[in-house]
C-alpha cells in the first residue's frame, strides 16, 4: 500500500512539473554534427536549448553525412542538422535537376526522408551552398547583384573556380546552360588560393560557400542565382520520427526555426575559425543575443 502511495506522488509530482513546463529526463538525446565549423557549433546550440529545458544531451561530432545518415535509420543519432542539397543527392539519390527550385528539392527531401522515420522538423535559416561571388566594390560600381546581371561582363572576365567546380554538372556548366554565361577565361586552383587570388585582382569571380568567413574578410558580394541554376543547401534540422512525437521536445528546438541567417553563421564561423574560440561558447553567446536562452 505504502508503495502504491509513493507511485502515485511520483506520477502526481510528475504531471505538476510538466504542467509547468519543467522536464527531468534520465535518457539523453544524442545530436550528431559533422567535420567543420558550423557544424561543431550548431549541435552545441541545440544541446543548450535542450538542456535549458531540462534535457540531458550527448554531442557527436565529427562525423560525415552517411554515419549521421545510417546512425539516425538505426536509432544511435537523435538529430542532427544536414543540408537539402545533400540530402536530395548524396543520401536519397534522387535524380539531378536542371532548374533547382528550393522548395521541390526541399519537399522531395521531406517527402523521402520520411520512408527511413526521420523527420525535417524546421529550416534554420540559412543556406551552406555554392555560390558565385565578385568583390563588393566591383559589383557596387558596375550595379550587379544577380548572375544574370553578370552575363554581359563575363567575356571580359577571369573565372577563379575550386577544383572541381568548373567540372561537376551542378556547377559552372550548368550556369552556362542556364545563363549562358561564359567567362573569358577559366582556372582551377585550390579553394583557399581563391580568394587571393581575387583580392589581388588575378581573377574576377570565384564559387565561395555561402557560410564562408572569407566571404566578409575579403569584402565579396555574393549573388543571388535568380534563375536557381546552382542546388540549394537550405540548413534543415533532422529528428527521429520517434523524438517528433514529443512535443515538449519540439516545442524547445523549434525556437531556431529560421532564426541563423547566413550572416549570422559566418559570424559565428569566424568566431571558431578566426578567433579560435569554442564551439559551445559561440553557441551559447548566440543564443543569450537572440533571447533564447538565459545567461
Amino acid at each position: 500500500m505504502k508503495k502504491q502511495m509513493i507511485i502515485a506522488i511520483c506520477i502526481i509530482i510528475g504531471f505538476v512539473l510538466a504542467g509547468a513546463g519543467c522536464v527531468e529526463s534520465e535518457e539523453k538525446i544524442v545530436i550528431g554534427g559533422k567535420t567543420f565549423n558550423e557544424q561543431y557549433i550548431l549541435p552545441e546550440m541545440i544541446a543548450l536549448i535542450l538542456e535549458d529545458a531540462g534535457y540531458n544531451t550527448e554531442v557527436k561530432t565529427g562525423l560525415n553525412s552517411q554515419p549521421l545518415y545510417e546512425g539516425m535509420k538505426d536509432g544511435d543519432i537523435d538529430m542532427y542538422v544536414e543540408y537539402t542539397g545533400t540530402a536530395y543527392s548524396e543520401l536519397l539519390g534522387l535524380e539531378l535537376l536542371d532548374v533547382w527550385d528550393p522548395s521541390v528539392v526541399y519537399d522531395a527531401v521531406v517527402e523521402n526522408l520520411i520512408n527511413d522515420n526521420i523527420i525535417v522538423l524546421n529550416k534554420l535559416g540559412f543556406e551552406d551552398a555554392y555560390s558565385i561571388a565578385v568583390t563588393d566594390s566591383w559589383a557596387e560600381a558596375n550595379n550587379v547583384t544577380n548572375i544574370t546581371d553578370l552575363v554581359p561582363f563575363a567575356a571580359n572576365l577571369t573565372f577563379g573556380s575550386d577544383l572541381v567546380f568548373h567540372e561537376r554538372p551542378d556547377g559552372l556548366p550548368n550556369l552556362q546552360t542556364l545563363y549562358g554565361i561564359e567567362f573569358k577565361e577559366v582556372r582551377s586552383m585550390e579553394p583557399t588560393l581563391m580568394y587571393d587570388a581575387i583580392k589581388n585582382g588575378e581573377v574576377d569571380a570565384i564559387p565561395p560557400y555561402t557560410t564562408d568567413t572569407r566571404v566578409d574578410s575579403y569584402n565579396l558580394r555574393v549573388l543571388v542565382d535568380d534563375q536557381s541554376a546552382l542546388p540549394p543547401y537550405e540548413a534543415i534540422l533532422l529528428i527521429t520520427d520517434a523524438l517528433s512525437k514529443d512535443q515538449a521536445i519540439v516545442d524547445a528546438i523549434n525556437v531556431l526555426d529560421g532564426v541563423v541567417t547566413a550572416e549570422k553563421m559566418r559570424e559565428m564561423n569566424a568566431q571558431w575559425d578566426i578567433e579560435k574560440r569554442n564551439e559551445q561558447d559561440v553557441a551559447r553567446d548566440f543564443l543569450i543575443a537572440e533571447g533564447l536562452i538565459d545567461e
